[in-house]
């Protein structure tokens, strides 16, 4: 198996990073190969605009979009757009690791998705769900917060979590087609212990070294819809 690990976080030391190593180590005895997009460390552009592409389809109106789907056509995308959609078409899973900011992911990342997840290859028309461009692929989010676990779920001071990871796992990664593993979550990071940090790595390691046996989690089947998306 080909493992992407996308890694957003500004600090070579913070846990999350440690938490980047650990995938990469444990899959790597596992005897799988890792490639790794640290996106700080690139200096990633998270800005969308008409540089990213070489020639536009429709200079005096631009639709980033469109734009993405003429350029993939014509293999007119910026550089460092194509490279890393090539990480990804190389990838059986991609994993996102990163902290949880503002209830989402830092700018650097969302940046990452709205110029690699190009239209026209990742979605576009029905090209989407279980129809995806990236159907038979896995994705997982790896992510750190400062809150406490009793704080999220129902009837809590946050609500469920799975509420903010929604427009990542269901209206990103699932709509594009990826079978989404259930998320790692390592809570109330900044203020354990390093003994409590240590067991989270330890209980990381036992969550891939069994990735293979996680259930994705549940999304709509395009089958399930009429043509214009319609439930049967």
């Amino acid at each position: 198996m080909h493992i992407l690990i996308v890694h957003a976080h500004p600090e070579p030391l913070s846990f999350t990073t440690a938490l980047k190593n650990t995938a990469q180590h444990t899959f790597e005895q596992q005897g799988h190969s890792v490639e790794v997009s640290d996106l700080y460390a690139m200096n990633f552009n998270p800005v969308a605009s008409k540089q990213d592409f070489e020639s536009l389809s429709q200079p005096d109106y631009f639709n980033y979009a469109l734009e993405q789907r003429h350029a993939f056509k014509q293999q007119h995308l910026a550089p460092d757009i194509q490279t890393e959609i090539e990480k990804v078409q190389r990838a059986d899973l991609v994993i996102f690791s990163f902290p949880l900011y503002w209830t989402s992911v830092p700018a650097i990342l969302k940046g990452w998705i709205d110029r690699v997840f190009v239209s026209g290859l990742f979605y576009g028309g029905k090209r989407f769900y279980n129809h995806g461009g990236m159907r038979g692929k896995k994705a997982m989010l790896c992510l750190t917060l400062g809150g406490r676990e009793h704080m999220f779920g129902e009837g809590s001071v946050h609500g469920p979590l799975e509420h903010y990871l929604s427009p990542l796992q269901r209206g990103t990664l699932a709509y594009v087609g990826f079978d989404v593993l259930p998320p790692f979550i390592a809570y109330h990071v900044p203020y354990i212990s390093q003994e409590e940090r240590q067991k989270i790595v330890v209980d990381f390691e036992q969550y891939l070294q069994n990735i293979n046996d996680l259930q994705p989690l549940a999304f709509p089947l395009l089958e399930n819809f009429d043509d214009r998306m319609n439930p049967l």
